[in-house]
């Protein structure tokens, strides 16, 4: 058969065969009057070098697979030869994954410092999941329904249990003191280099927003404490070193309190989901007066909108 006719059964090019064969990986025989004449074989050997340039393997290097076929195996493979080029093809990919996985350490340091010096992120020119900008929300987050998973808790007694805080002290719930204490409860904040869950936006009420909420608690804080507040607390199952870092970054001026054993939730009965493996809080906020769940803020949308709604709520219903 011809040149053209052989690229078009292996679904290669004129010029790709061509290529090929000056790289001696094709020989085809010769007509009489010159012409390449190409056979079966050669429609084998060239589908298989396309296979395996698809796997990332370079064409240099497929002359074990296809002496393999030559020496009258059935497949490429079947040769220590090619068990060995899979092995220096898989070797070669470490090589190169490390040397991006390094880059993307060092790249993920430089972002962590910048966002630390400045407070908050800015989306980047070119994306990706290390440039998310925590700060603000997509405008197409699903809405949360209200699944009565939190109509137990009005007048709840809040029980004993002590938590890390990010302040280096141990937190107890039934020891607030008298007055008010709001506790805003989270799934998880995002930072700087450290992917969110897959479909993460898709989740309702569990969605990117935990940064601004954070942020809307901190902005508000001072009307909060006018408004007879005797505390803010943040609460999600993440560990206190990794809360204290988004206390640092974001400047808050409240304490997160770290539950990753989720045992408030056992003792409450509150709201979780399950994603990636994980078991997380859904977004809910406790009023809590003198050890008693005054009030109960569940589903919460927008989050970046949350501390508005928990200061008008205290501004509406004084102690």
């Amino acid at each position: 058969m011809q040149i053209s006719e052989l690229a078009r059964r292996a679904g290669v090019t004129t010029k790709a065969v061509r290529y090929y064969e000056s790289l001696g990986l094709l020989t085809p025989g010769r007509l009489a009057n010159g012409y390449r004449d190409y056979g079966e074989r050669d429609v084998r050997l060239t589908q298989e070098i396309r296979v395996l340039g698809s796997l990332g393997i370079p064409i240099e290097l497929t002359r074990p697979f296809l002496e393999c076929l030559t020496a009258g195996h059935q497949h490429a493979d079947d040769c220590p030869a090619s068990l060995a080029g899979y092995r220096d093809a898989i070797d070669e990919l470490s090589q190169r994954i490390e040397g991006l996985t390094a880059r993307r350490v060092v790249l993920v340091a430089h972002l962590q410092r910048a966002a630390h010096r400045s407070g908050s992120l800015s989306p980047a020119d070119e994306g990706g999941d290390l440039m998310i900008d925590y700060t603000s929300m997509p405008a197409d987050l699903p809405v949360p329904e209200d699944d009565g998973a939190a109509a137990h808790l009005l007048g709840t007694k809040v029980p004993h249990l002590e938590l890390q805080g990010t302040g280096g002290t141990v937190v107890r719930l039934d020891a607030l003191g008298a007055g008010r204490t709001v506790i805003y409860i989270y799934p998880l904040t995002g930072r700087p280099g450290v992917d969110l869950p897959d479909g993460w936006d898709s989740i309702p009420g569990a969605a990117r927003g935990c940064t601004p909420e954070a942020c809307g608690f901190r902005d508000h804080y001072q009307d909060l404490l006018a408004a007879d507040v005797g505390g803010v607390f943040g609460l999600s199952s993440q560990e206190t070193d990794y809360q204290r870092e988004v206390v640092e970054r974001l400047r808050l001026p409240f304490q997160m309190l770290s539950d990753p054993a989720r045992n408030l939730a056992q003792k409450l009965d509150l709201p979780t989901f399950e994603t990636s493996g994980l078991t997380l809080y859904k977004r809910l906020t406790l009023i809590i007066r003198d050890g008693v769940i005054e009030h109960v803020f569940y589903p919460i949308f927008p989050p970046g909108e949350h501390a508005d709604q928990v200061l008008t709520w205290l501004r509406d219903n004084p102690l």
